[in-house]
């Protein structure tokens, strides 16, 4: 009958760097493919490794002879393998080993002068063997206090590659920049954004960046296509906040200068889009993991640059810490725990809990707060009256609900074109949210993102929306509050400007700012990359 024996146990890694053995997949990979080789290497020399007593035929030689006829090495090995929780399984003997037993028997029987050389010749080779075994468990050993005693890096050299091809320009080890693709259009007076339309951001001025790159969802219509890190805490090296803003702005400034005499290009908005005015801190990832996130923010603002920060949720301490922010967003992607548990994926085991408490921890901030809402066709659309108890929880200051965009075909996710709502659908469920929540209106529409603008009806004075945001004033309160210590403080009212009339819901301009012109892609090959 044809048989094998085992050469080595299965290899497990864990995407989550909490639970990694190593660090990341990658290094969980690397560690088991290094003892993989070093068991083939063996095979090769032909060397055979009697069986630790645990064989399921039980008849092998270690269960006859005990802990004798172990090889020399083998508890410290064996204890290596515990620690590292990935027990090897080593042969057990067949009869084609029956030979090395009698060899091993005849050692403590009468030998013959002429087998002398032939049993010292042996002798050698085992000693040579257990040498060498010795090294390479030395050697792991080694490896593995090393990973433990020094932080990795987040960047892995292939998630550095998959980035770059993806446009990223990475900072640090664990940081990065890219230039969106709304900026590439306001540039050539071709619209901005949804945030120049509802907040009057100059989109191109504006930095998408991020200081972490991991991530603690793994969200089904996530553009990144899944290309970052994912883990529940911070586990990697940390870079200072002071290097990742001025190589974010640096490496921002210099792609930017590749559209100077481009065709097309305002000359003007060039110039102005070479000093940042802006940061959408949604680039990829979760920025509120990155322990000094209060530090760059804060320095942001040094720089007169306002703040857009997007969080997904799931680190409601993380939120209650937070300063002031120009405007914080929590990414509300369904409404019952179910729905949430299915679109975002997340790693946490109470992820509903720590939503929850998320959405509280954003009612207590004094300033602009923005509910993020994504709708996927027949996932999440149908969830009314749950989503009007999410705004009761948190009380943003707006309501954005936007369509799912359809990134392709990936294994990371099921998502198709079918689950992409037409704009018309969109304005249907925001109509019937509105019904539900009395204490909000719909404010602003933009169409060419398919995105609407729900807005509390604070910000509507008389009959006009101030939904806008003064930038300039902003920077005078965060400048007072910093100098104060704190204490004085300052509200969303404090730096509201009025809504022109072309972004209002309802407008003949559906968003689209009469300054610039729209603009019909006429080949089928989309950017999907933007805030």
């Amino acid at each position: 009958m044809l048989g094998a024996h085992r050469v080595m146990s299965r290899g497990e890694g864990d995407c989550n760097v909490v639970k990694s053995k190593h660090g990341s997949i990658e290094a969980d990979f690397t560690a088991w493919k290094a003892r993989f080789i070093s068991r083939l290497q063996a095979l090769c020399k032909g060397e055979r490794k009697p069986c630790g007593g645990n064989c399921k035929k039980g008849k092998c030689e270690s269960n006859q002879h005990g802990s004798e006829a172990m090889e020399p090495g083998s508890h410290a090995q064996e204890g290596f393998h515990q620690r590292d929780a990935e027990q090897e399984e080593p042969f057990g003997s067949t009869s084609e080993e029956e030979s090395g037993t009698e060899d091993h028997q005849s050692l403590k029987s009468v030998i013959d002068v002429e087998d002398l050389g032939k049993i010292m010749d042996r002798m050698k080779k085992e000693k040579r063997e257990k040498e060498q075994q010795e090294g390479e468990t030395s050697l792991i050993r080694s490896t593995v206090k090393n990973e433990a005693g020094e932080r990795r890096a987040m960047i892995t050299p292939a998630l550095r590659e998959a980035l770059t091809k993806q446009g990223y320009q990475l900072i640090g080890s664990h940081s990065g920049v890219k230039l969106c693709r709304w900026t590439k259009s306001m540039l050539r007076g071709r619209g901005g954004c949804y945030k120049h339309t509802f907040y009057g951001i100059e989109s191109h001025r504006c930095m998408e960046t991020t200081p972490s790159l991991a991530c603690a969802n793994k969200c089904v219509f996530c553009w990144r296509h899944h290309t970052n890190p994912v883990g529940t805490e911070w586990r990697w090296k940390m870079d200072q906040a002071e290097m990742i803003l001025k190589e974010a702005i640096e490496n921002h400034q210099n792609v930017m200068k590749q559209f100077r005499g481009v065709p097309g290009v305002r000359e003007e908005r060039f110039e102005e889009g070479m000093t940042v005015k802006h940061c959408a801190l949604s680039l990829v990832g979760e920025p509120i993991m990155y322990p000094e996130i209060n530090r760059f923010l804060k320095l942001l603002h040094e720089h007169k640059i306002s703040s857009f920060l997007v969080t997904n949720a799931q680190f409601p301490a993380e939120i209650r810490n937070l300063k002031p922010v120009t405007q914080l967003y929590v990414s509300v992607d369904a409404s019952t725990k179910e729905s949430l548990k299915k679109i975002d994926r997340p790693l946490f085991k109470d992820f509903w809990q720590r939503f929850l408490d998320s959405l509280k921890a954003l009612a207590a901030k004094q300033q602009r707060t923005v509910y993020r809402l994504t709708l996927v066709k027949a996932w999440n659309v149908d969830e009314l009256q749950a989503y009007a108890k999410l705004v009761s929880l948190g009380n943003p200051d707006f309501i954005e609900v936007k369509g799912v965009t359809y990134c392709g075909e990936s294994s990371a996710s099921s998502l198709t074109m079918a689950n992409v709502p037409w704009h018309e659908e969109v304005v249907r469920f925001v109509c019937e949210l509105v019904d539900l929540i009395p204490d909000y209106e719909i404010a602003c529409e933009h169409e060419h993102s398919n995105c609407l603008l729900i807005a509390h009806k604070k910000f509507k004075i008389g009959r006009e929306w101030w939904t806008w945001i003064d930038y300039s004033r902003f920077q005078e309160l965060i400048q007072e509050y910093e100098d104060s210590g704190g204490s004085k403080t300052f509200s969303a009212k404090d730096y509201m400007a009025k809504t022109p009339h072309w972004a209002l819901f309802g407008a003949s301009e559906r968003g689209f700012d009469p300054k610039d012109t729209r603009y019909q892609r006429r080949n089928k090959s989309k950017d999907i990359s933007g805030c």
